[in-house]
């Protein structure tokens, strides 16, 4: 049986757990013991924070994994390319990796390769910040974090080092990013690559919460776009893709596309998405199996990526307060035949200041589903 080392255990991670074991395959996680959904799903739970990497590779060795991934997770991604690369197994390179989760080497890695995405420099604290010749808005945010996770939007220089300082605080290697800001709608896009050779899967929409921190309250299938924007979309994104030398997996990317058509890139990490949009979104709609396709990658298999149209039109929907969960209540109860499924519901926390922190989801699919019943609309 092979012996697939899975980075992670928290809810979004746990369908590729379950996928791996359904495909027979012996799953080894790790992750810090905090309680979480995989650590019980796994077959061998190793308490090991994920930021471990050398206790994490010595007990990789130990158990003689054969393959190595993670989906949802920068943080996690880092760790993924380190063991694959000690341990001579199939992964993307650490170049690779290290520009797909350092937001200043990406966007270096961007101007050198000629790929539109925003203006950006990033700070160190105690850094001396001259924004004279920039135009505002402006975006403050850690260069090695996902999720929301301190970012702030900023209409003048006010509140500069208030945003600063929650970029430093969120991030691991205390630097922050400004960007301009990037106006437009905001989409991902999901590629699955083999071999240097990138597969589109699938575009969805996505829906935040605004300013001043863009926490995503929702994304969608399809998008909803002419053929000619996702046709302009899947040039940039693959030429993106290639340019980070993505080799291999799942890939999420974050665009945006303004009024004139123009896409700008946000950012991209070589590794599936979270929010419920490889995990479910995308086969809902697509019939594409992206777990089991990475879990195939990460074991040096080839992925099986033909899908078929299924007429279906998904969504996830994430709840924040008693608001959202009113929401989820009417749909229970108009659309039951829209539920796909529900996560585990936390007791309201206060006001939500990133990803981490919203209190639930649910999943809904129906070949004519209504956003205004979910209060998503295009």
């Amino acid at each position: 049986m092979k012996k697939l080392a899975i980075i992670g255990a928290s809810e979004l991670q746990n369908p590729l757990i379950v996928k791996a074991h359904e495909m027979g395959v012996e799953t080894h996680v790790y992750a810090w013991e905090a309680g979480d959904i995989g650590e019980r799903t796994a077959d061998v739970f190793h308490p090991i924070s994920i930021i471990e990497k050398e206790e994490i590779l010595a007990s990789c060795r130990s158990v003689g994994i054969d393959g190595v991934c993670t989906i949802a997770s920068d943080l996690a991604n880092v760790t993924v390319g380190y063991i694959a690369h000690e341990l001579n197994l199939p992964g993307n390179d650490l170049r690779c990796t290290a520009q797909s989760t350092d937001k200043h080497l990406m966007r270096q890695c961007f101007e050198q390769y000629g790929d539109p995405s925003p203006r950006s420099e990033s700070v160190h604290p105690g850094d001396s910040i001259d924004l004279s010749d920039w135009t505002f808005p402006l975006i403050v945010k850690p260069i090695d974090r996902s999720g929301s996770r301190g970012v702030t939007k900023l209409e003048t220089a006010d509140g500069l080092d208030q945003a600063l300082s929650a970029a430093f605080d969120a991030g691991f290697e205390k630097t922050a990013l400004i960007e301009e800001f990037a106006e437009g709608d905001e989409f991902s896009v999901e590629y699955f690559s083999w071999q240097g050779n990138h597969t589109f899967c699938a575009l969805t929409r996505k829906f935040t919460t605004g300013a001043p921190h863009f926490i995503e309250r929702g994304h969608c299938e399809p998008a909803g776009v002419d053929q000619v924007t996702l046709q302009h979309i899947k040039d940039v994104v693959s030429h993106a893709l290639d340019s980070l030398g993505v080799e291999q997996g799942t890939s999420h990317s974050e665009v945006k596309v303004d009024a004139q058509g123009n896409v700008r890139i946000i950012e991209i990490g070589s590794r599936m998405g979270g929010d419920c949009i490889g995990s479910d979104l995308v086969p809902l709609t697509t019939g594409i199996d992206l777990l089991a396709a990475t879990v195939d990658a990460a074991l040096g298999r080839a992925p099986q990526l033909a899908g078929h149209a299924t007429g279906m039109q998904a969504a996830v929907r994430y709840l924040f307060d008693d608001r959202d969960l009113a929401i989820l209540e009417r749909v229970q109860r108009d659309h039951p035949n829209w539920i796909v499924r529900v996560s585990n519901i936390a007791d309201e926390n206060g006001a939500v200041a990133d990803s981490s922190q919203r209190i639930g989801f649910f999943v809904v699919a129906d070949p004519k589903l209504d956003l205004h019943e979910l209060q998503l609309s295009l």
